[in-house]
């Protein structure tokens, strides 16, 4: 076995493959950009090497600079984890050359597989049905929008060498067409320096499902089940489960049967992951690519097999025979996945960077798993991808799985930046998820004008009431014993409150029980009972027998209180103050509708207007750079330009003004 490996990555994933080495006996080397000097994976390996500044394009990406590493360290092997090299056949070569093992497929398998043109080709030839579309390379977007309509709208403009929902367009008209192959070009040249795009006919109502094989140097190949990753946004995954709640067994076996035939076609060895698109009506399935190399979402895999993807990597690499056969792979119960990303669901995801200044994830067990490359007062990078963790959870059915999932995100505390919680607690509460009822279009269809307040699970307030009076009477009781009393003059915590929530006013009584506090809402009582204590950011415990944790943040004289997504502000104060909070005056907003302002910290690309220019809704303003995707920035309504107040080149915060209307 080998002694040593090089992570070529950063992140959480080279976090999850430096867990395992180090189960395995095996010393591991990081490596790293500037950024990255105090990152978790750094801290977490034996040593670490430096490879450049902060772009990927001058660090992680630069193969010679990890062989040097590799050769100076004495590491035998490379784990590439996913994106940057992982798909790169050159650097597999490299590797080679300099007599190190990549812990991976081979660089012919690579390249067979690598590229969506090439792969699709020989998955005609090996009789795997595939997507109607045009494979050859398209000149200009002229051309792009002659195939779209040949093919029939809609259609997906996709990058060759994309992946991440990355270099993807999905188009429905010529414009539309136009448009998209110009923004895939673009994003497919800055994200992995290859223009190609292919058009292909988009399945409605499909179906997101992939395969995950595993396969030795010794021709064994078999299939570790599937993964349902439908529930995507802007075509990147969100929430993955497995198994599927769609697929029969007779159509897991037939679409695993082709997963392995499309690997043996290619010798390929070690993990991959076939994916194919599945009609939701007919059940029909079609290829769509071949990934060589870890997914993200392999840990839900791991958890209904009991396998250790990366564990069976490392031993393929080092040439050993996978020590099962198909007929002992098993599926246990159900798994799982969610990303949890450092963006703002109510900004329409515009990514958040900054400071971790307070995280505390929820405890691992056998139901949580939390697979993360960050730490308290560690930071979230422009330069990379936004993740933050990835949240998994498992149960013996499905609805235990989701019942673990909700109570993970509610425990989940996060501060400093803004993140996806909220989102995520959202799609667990859905009916149609809850039924499983998925297609790539559910969050499209379920959230028609963008993600709000109003999209949260529409729980109990008496909840978060109760909460506010049992918090609130602890602060006092507790402030009233260090207040220095005067002997026989002893105050007591007031019975009598009015909580002030989303604009409503409860008034409530709390008094203390035996185990908490019994607090009157509406005439009806509601039991607390908690071992909660002031400066703890969890309340855990139960209200009126449902058990439940609720994120406590001190706001001024109020309380930020975070349950089921849903983030409020509790204001608790005796009647009479309630009476005179009413009477405040309402203080409006600045009105900051005549800018367009950036929406998110990035790079501005360009500007596509002048001042004193008429526009139209729906055309192009500006577009703005972040985590290497374009963002096109489009007018609202009909209007004309009045002053440009920032330049092509130019960084920008959140809420800068970049165009003033007239």
């Amino acid at each position: 076995m080998f002694t040593k490996i090089l992570i070529a990555n950063r992140g959480e994933i080279a976090c999850r493959v430096i867990k395992t080495a180090k189960k395995m006996g095996i010393k591991t080397v990081a490596v790293y950009s500037d950024a990255d000097k105090d990152a978790l994976h750094v801290q977490m390996a034996d040593e670490a090497v430096h490879l450049g500044p902060p772009p990927s394009a001058q660090s992680y990406l630069l193969a010679d600079k990890i062989v040097e590493a590799c050769l100076k360290t004495g590491a035998q092997a490379v784990h590439p984890g996913y994106g940057f090299l992982s798909e790169k056949r050159e650097f597999q070569e490299a590797l080679a050359k300099a007599g190190i093992a990549f812990i991976g497929p081979d660089a012919h398998a690579i390249f067979a597989m690598g590229d969506k043109i090439e792969s699709k080709k020989l998955a005609r030839e090996a009789g795997v049905n595939t997507v109607p579309g045009y494979l050859g390379v398209i000149k200009d977007a002229d051309e792009a929008v002659k195939i779209a309509k040949e093919i029939g709208y809609p259609v997906m403009i996709k990058a060759s060498a994309g992946g991440g929902g990355k270099g993807m367009r999905l188009a429905w008209n010529d414009a539309e067409a136009h448009e998209g192959f110009t923004s895939a070009t673009n994003e497919a040249k800055a994200s992995f320096a290859d223009d190609r795009v292919f058009v292909e006919k988009f399945i409605e109502q499909p179906r997101h499902i992939e395969i995950q094989v595993l396969a030795d140097s010794f021709g064994n190949t078999v299939y570790l089940g599937e993964r349902e990753c439908s529930i995507q946004r802007r075509h990147q995954k969100v929430i993955e489960e497995a198994p599927s709640p769609f697929l029969t067994p007779e159509i897991r076996k037939k679409m695993g049967e082709q997963a392995c035939a499309l690997a043996k076609a290619v010798q390929y060895k070690s993990a991959g992951t076939v994916e194919f698109i599945v009609g939701g009506a007919t059940g029909e399935f079609y290829f769509l690519e071949m990934n060589t190399r870890l997914q993200v979402e392999h840990p839900v895999t791991e958890m209904i097999t009991g396998i250790d993807l990366v564990e069976q990597m490392i031993r393929v690499a080092n040439g050993e025979k996978l020590p099962f056969t198909q007929d002992d792979i098993k599926l246990n119960g159900w798994a799982m996945e969610s990303r949890v990303y450092a963006e703002d669901p109510f900004r329409n995801f515009l990514p958040s960077t900054g400071r971790l200044t307070r995280y505390q994830p929820p405890a691992e067990s056998a139901n949580v798993r939390v697979d993360t490359g960050v730490y308290e007062g560690g930071e979230i990078s422009m330069f990379y991808d936004p993740m933050i963790a990835k949240l998994i959870t498992y149960g013996p059915t499905r609805e235990a799985a989701i019942a673990h999932m909700r109570d993970a995100l509610d425990a989940y505390y996060i501060r400093g930046l803004s993140h996806n919680i909220p989102f995520l607690a959202s799609l667990m509460s859905k009916e149609r998820f809850v039924k499983g009822d998925l297609t790539t279009n559910f969050i499209a269809e379920e959230y028609k004008d963008g993600f709000h307040a109003h999209d949260l699970p529409a729980d109990d307030p008496t909840v978060l009431v109760a909460v506010a009076a049992a918090v609130k009477a602890t602060i006092v009781d507790r402030n009233l014993k260090t207040s220095g009393q005067f002997a026989g003059h002893d105050m007591k915590t007031p019975v009598e409150w009015t909580v002030v929530m989303n604009g409503a006013y409860h008034d409530i009584e709390c008094r203390h029980s035996e185990t908490g506090f019994a607090v009157v809402i509406g005439g009806e009582a509601v039991s607390v009972k908690t071992d909660w204590q002031i400066g703890q950011p969890l309340f855990v415990g139960t209200v009126d027998g449902r058990s439940v944790c609720v994120q406590v943040d001190r706001d001024g004289v109020s309380y930020t209180l975070a349950h089921a997504g849903s983030r409020v502000k509790a204001t608790v104060l005796t009647r009479r103050a309630a009476e005179l909070n009413k009477l405040m005056p309402f203080k409006a907003p600045p009105d900051m509708s005549k800018y367009l302002l950036s929406p998110m910290p990035g790079l501005l690309r360009a500007v596509e207007v002048t001042e004193g220019q008429e526009v139209k809704a729906g055309e192009p303003l500006a577009v703005v750079e972040a985590m290497k995707m374009e963002n096109i920035l489009k007018a609202e309504r009909d209007g004309t330009i009045g002053k440009i107040h920032a330049q092509p080149g130019e960084s920008l915060a959140v809420d800068q003004k970049i165009i003033e209307f007239a």
